[in-house]
């Protein structure tokens, strides 16, 4: 019998949880994460379930760890500052696929180069010129994209040498990441995965540390956007293909959990709430790459619709005509609650002071700390300046602004992750209303009862006490999940704007069964699995709200965790064979293409490249026994009663279990 961990770490907590053999879970525990040294958040959630299990640490044969934080700095517009080498394209290419706004202050260098649509040169490389820009750059990493590298990938590997060589930092190339055309968006996800490389080293250089000083010495596994496993070198490597990591975990979890065929599951944590589609026992991939917040990568991953709305979304009051409404996200705070466990002296007496001023404030019932240990490369002066009134020790944000440029840097802080911010949010308002009580309730009370305070256009409080308060934003986050929900299934089904088919005033009065001369009701039309650390207390009103059958399992707010140690490894490789002339067919093979006097020589050239890169990759990531499965789509054409090769595209797939230690476990267990 096999002892399996899983860990999981979110943006609020990092969960844990013992299995044995994938067939039934021992224990789970959960400590809260610690931004500022993951491995602290790691070691307390792994100590309290190898305690609460009595599972000796070297009885452990194989760990895995699924992550929000990915998917959760993307969605924050975190990351280190990179640099773009963009080769071949020209300035307006930086215009397609948001790729400028994803670069926002970060340089890019255009250069000459690239290849053609059948892997030519279509101009030298000046090697040089790179070398000397990337030198001056003040970034944390680089990111290379040519034209046509998938094609080609000559100048992008040259490019890369040079950068490596002078600069000694990081460098992702697009090709290493897709083999599918288009450029812009090739780039974008090389630019994704550059910036988040520092993070993801951190991450899982520290859980490692973290899982050995606790005695464990079992292999690391890290879950992909697609639900399978990679190695945790192969992650630090490509961090990208880690977005939407906990969320495929949570949908392989709710599998196991609920052993649901069809289902929309929702999985909501502090920062983001995640809903994917359960089709057959498994999850939907996204066909055309994973999309979070506003970005849409090539990434392969679960079709996942990611919300900035979670436990933890900052709470906002929005003028309305000459009222106010709740808004919530898409950016986290820190709950009050929370913090006011950290500096509970601070905290409460920044409140009272704050309740007892006759005029609410700007910034009543927010603070602000320091984290630390990460990258601050590229600030502005006045960021710097922002950043030196910040300490580690919590300060109320009323202390720390003193202008709205200075507000304007601490929002580039937050982005950069350097520093946190702390308000009202879901979980103050579940506080006050006893349904969460993890934390310091009467903060939270008090942090409802300052929001409550502030004046509608009218000039009328917005709420008459902090319960009635605390209601509206429960309100408000059952409206957003269940909209979010609705959505999800329009898209499912097809629909051309499920945006606004989710919030047509018809849907809504299907939904409350309004009685009329006309009558409607709406309902979703499948079960929603319910997951997450307060899905017990949100989503029941969210599934009376969709008029919807609701699945809230057992161990629903450790799925993620769950997922990460049930789940397989699927590595993909995929090549072109093109025909760049008659009777020429040329296998876009590695680093070089490779040219051919008949098409099936070609095949299966690529085929026999592939299958190999496969089965390394898949035995890299620590799979003793791999299966190899291949797909061919040939194209031909007819012309004049001749049928001609256009192109063909060969994809392998390698799958198994990763090799796990046999250990002697006690049979108590």
């Amino acid at each position: 019998m096999a002892i399996l961990l899983g860990v999981d770490t979110g943006g609020t907590y990092t969960d844990a949880v013992l299995m044995r053999d994938e067939e039934s879970v021992i224990a789970s525990a959960k400590a809260l994460t610690t931004r500022h040294d993951l491995a602290v958040g790691v070691s307390e959630a792994v100590r309290a379930v190898l305690d609460a299990s009595g599972v000796a640490p070297s009885d452990i044969a194989l760990a895995s760890l699924s992550t929000t934080l990915a998917t959760n700095a993307l969605v924050e517009g975190q990351g280190a500052r990179v640099a773009l080498i963009y080769i071949g394209f020209a300035e307006r290419d930086l215009a397609a696929q948001g790729l400028r706004e994803a670069l926002a202050d970060d340089p890019v260098f255009l250069i000459a180069g690239g290849h053609t649509h059948a892997g030519s040169e279509v101009a030298s490389l000046d090697t040089k010129a790179i070398t000397d820009w990337a030198a001056a750059q003040d970034v944390s990493a680089f990111a290379i994209a040519a034209q046509f590298g998938t094609r080609n990938p000559a100048h992008e590997v040259a490019a890369r040498e040079v950068v490596r060589a002078a600069t000694g930092k990081p460098v992702t190339c697009s090709h290493e990441l897709s083999a599918k055309l288009g450029g812009p968006k090739r780039a974008l996800t090389a630019l994704l995965n550059a910036r988040l490389i520092g993070l993801t080293h951190r991450l899982i250089g520290r859980a490692e540390g973290a899982l050995r000083q606790l005695g464990i010495d079992a292999p690391l596994m890290v879950v992909r956007g697609d639900g399978a496993l990679m190695s945790a070198a192969q992650a630090q490597e490509r961090p990208i293909e880690t977005i939407l990591s906990g969320p495929a975990a949570s949908i392989v979890g709710a599998r196991w959990l609920t052993g649901a065929e069809t289902a929309l599951v929702s999985d909501i944590g502090g920062t983001t709430t995640d809903i994917a589609l359960m089709q057959n026992g498994r999850p939907v991939i996204d066909p055309d790459g994973a999309r979070v917040g506003p970005h849409r990568t090539m990434v392969e991953a679960v079709a996942m619709r990611t919300h900035g709305l979670g436990g933890d979304s900052e709470v906002h009051l929005a003028a309305h005509g000459l009222d106010t409404r709740v808004t919530l996200g898409p950016r986290r705070a820190l709950p009050v609650a929370l913090i006011a466990g950290d500096a509970p002296e601070i905290v409460h007496r920044t409140l009272d002071a704050q309740l007892s001023r006759a005029v609410p404030g700007e910034h009543d019932a927010r603070f602000v700390r320091r984290v630390a240990g990460q990258d601050d490369v590229g600030l502005s002066e006045r960021a710097r300046s922002v950043l030196a009134r910040v300490t580690e020790v919590v300060h109320p944000l009323s202390e720390v602004l003193t202008s709205r440029l200075d507000a304007q840097a601490l929002r580039v802080l937050v982005s950069r992750g350097l520093v946190q911010v702390a308000g009202p949010t879901p979980t103050d308002a579940l506080h006050v209303l006893g349904m969460f009580t993890h934390w310091d309730a009467t903060a939270s009370e008090k942090a409802m009862l300052l929001l409550a305070r502030k004046r509608s256009g009218s000039g009328e409080k917005h709420a008459q006490s902090a319960r009635d308060m605390a209601r509206q934003v429960a309100d408000a986050l059952t409206d957003a999940t269940g909209t979010a929900l609705l959505e999800a299934g329009f898209a499912a089904d097809g629909v051309e704007d499920p945006s606004a088919a989710a919030r047509h005033p018809l849907v809504h009065r299907g939904l409350r069964q309004v009685p009329g001369l006309v009558r409607m009701t709406t309902a979703l039309g499948v079960p929603v699995v319910g997951l997450g650390a307060s899905a017990r207390v949100t989503y029941p009103a969210v599934g009376a709200w969709l008029n919807a059958e609701t699945l809230l399992p057992d161990h629903g707010d450790v799925a993620n965790a769950i997922g990460a140690v049930t789940g397989r490894v699927r590595m993909i490789r995929e090549g072109m064979v093109t025909c760049p002339s008659e009777g020429l067919f040329r296998a876009h093979l590695g680093d070089v293409p490779q040219d051919f006097g008949d098409a099936e020589s070609a095949l299966s050239a690529l085929e026999t490249t592939l299958k190999a890169a496969a089965q390394a990759d898949a035995e890299t990531a620590g799979v003793a026994s791999v299966h190899l499965s291949v797909s061919r789509d040939i194209k031909r054409v007819e012309i004049e009663a001749r049928e001609m090769f256009v192109e063909a595209r060969i994809v392998v797939e390698a799958t198994g279990r990763p090799r796990i230690a046999s250990h002697d476990v006690a049979t108590a267990l």
